[in-house]
């Protein structure tokens, strides 16, 4: 496909430093397209500056990098009055911009939000989140409606979320674009040297969880694993990386076997994942996201356990040992025990895993994908939706129309509002 390098993108996105996975990936993604395509990068730092830069010289498409977490709010601002590709990598949304509002002190906004997402739910369900006992309970609102109704065209990384979305919205154009991660490297002593840090035998058999430590990653679960396993006698640690995971470890009596290295650098996370045998690679309740944490532990050649959810169901059997939600613990810990006590399996599974990888998860696959998908929507027209909710409407410059109406002064910013 040849691309004209004159088209102009403005990319939304969390950029390094944010301690997000979409700053990372934006960091990862973005040399490859800038080879076909001029790219104005903008996040929350500088996205003052898109308003003007646009006015001036007005963009062929906005890229909208849209997630279910803080690091995304600054961007519904733009959705309406910018209408381009929006790339969620979060399909529920509910969360985030439940807290952005409330924070805010903005409940009517909420209710008028939640009732234009969720047509068909009674007003009320709404009060959940404003009386702040929304929680698990959110994930069952998606509040996406807004964002597939204001986009050009929508992406996602699942062919199975892809295909929910036409059905919630057939008159939307939804495509599918790989998750990719770079390959995983580090020096030949990472193993060893990780491992001496913290204090972990040379022959331990090491779990690893990787990425922020929430409740949803189900660390509770893991934990109660690995404290059976150690009972029965096996060497075996769990190493958590990434924020948070402090506070979950300290709650169990397994102190000695689970070590918690906190946030870690990009350029640490190969020496991490080498020192580890299995990644545990969690995740219930699910905003049905693709875990680049996952794809990242498949690409350094770490055997991995998941969850068993839907909208993986298309990934090959023997990509990685699944563990059903019915009966979670016990199939946690039949999985940890098998991978930890067989190392043809292991070694099996690993090898299955970066295959898969290697033939689908690159970043020279996802910027493929991302070549076509944005060709497609600079093709696509803008929609119109005249019955968004009012605050997706508004400019907020009636108090500068005003004060310049009463001196009689026009000012062209005001005067042509699209």
């Amino acid at each position: 496909m040849t691309v004209n390098s004159a088209i102009r993108l403005a990319w939304f996105s969390p950029r390094l430093p944010d301690r997000t996975g979409i700053a990372a990936y934006t960091a990862e993604l973005l040399p490859h397209l800038e080879r076909d395509w001029h790219i104005d990068s903008y996040d929350e730092r500088n996205a003052f500056d898109f308003v003007w830069r646009a006015r001036r010289h007005p963009y062929d498409l906005v890229v909208y990098q849209l997630g279910n977490a803080r690091w995304h709010d600054w961007m519904w601002g733009y959705l309406a009055a910018y209408p381009g590709l929006a790339v969620l990598h979060d399909a529920r949304l509910h969360h985030a911009r439940a807290r952005l509002l409330l924070v805010a002190h903005r409940d009517e906004d909420y209710r008028r939000e939640f009732r234009y997402n969720h047509p068909d739910v009674r007003p009320d369900a709404a009060e959940y989140a404003v009386a702040a006992m929304g929680g698990p309970i959110q994930y069952l609102w998606p509040m996406r409606r807004v964002v597939l109704r204001t986009a050009r065209r929508v992406a996602v990384h699942a062919a199975l979320v892809a295909d929910e979305l036409r059905r919630e919205e057939p008159s939307t154009p939804i495509d599918t674009i790989r998750m990719g991660v770079p390959g995983i490297g580090a020096s030949a002593d990472a193993r060893g040297r990780v491992r001496a840090a913290f204090g972990i035998p040379p022959t331990a058999i090491v779990f690893t969880a990787f990425g922020k430590m929430t409740a949803e990653k189900r660390l509770a679960q893991m934990l109660d694993a690995l404290e059976v396993l150690a009972a029965e006698g096996l060497d075996v640690h769990l190493l958590l990386v990434g924020e948070d995971g402090e506070s979950f470890a300290s709650r169990f009596h397994i102190t000695s076997h689970v070590h918690t290295a906190g946030y870690v650098p990009e350029s640490e996370i190969g020496a991490h994942l080498l020192a580890s045998d299995i990644c545990l690679c969690l995740r219930w309740p699910t905003a049905l996201e693709t875990s680049a944490s996952w794809l990242r532990c498949l690409a350094a050649g770490r055997a991995t356990i998941v969850t068993d959810l839907a909208h993986t169901a298309d990934v090959p059997t023997n990509v990685a040992r699944r563990v059903g939600l019915l009966d979670e613990v016990p199939s946690l810990i039949a999985a940890m025990r098998e991978l930890a006590t067989h190392e043809s399996t292991r070694t099996a599974v690993a090898e299955a895993g970066r295959a898969w990888w290697t033939a689908n998860h690159t970043v020279e696959a996802m910027a493929s994908d991302y070549r076509r998908v944005v060709a497609s929507a600079l093709a696509s027209p803008a929609p119109m939706p005249s019955d968004l909710p009012s605050h997706f409407l508004e400019d907020f410059s009636g108090n500068a129309r005003s004060i310049a109406n009463r001196y009689g002064v026009s000012v062209d910013i005001l005067d042509s509002q699209s």
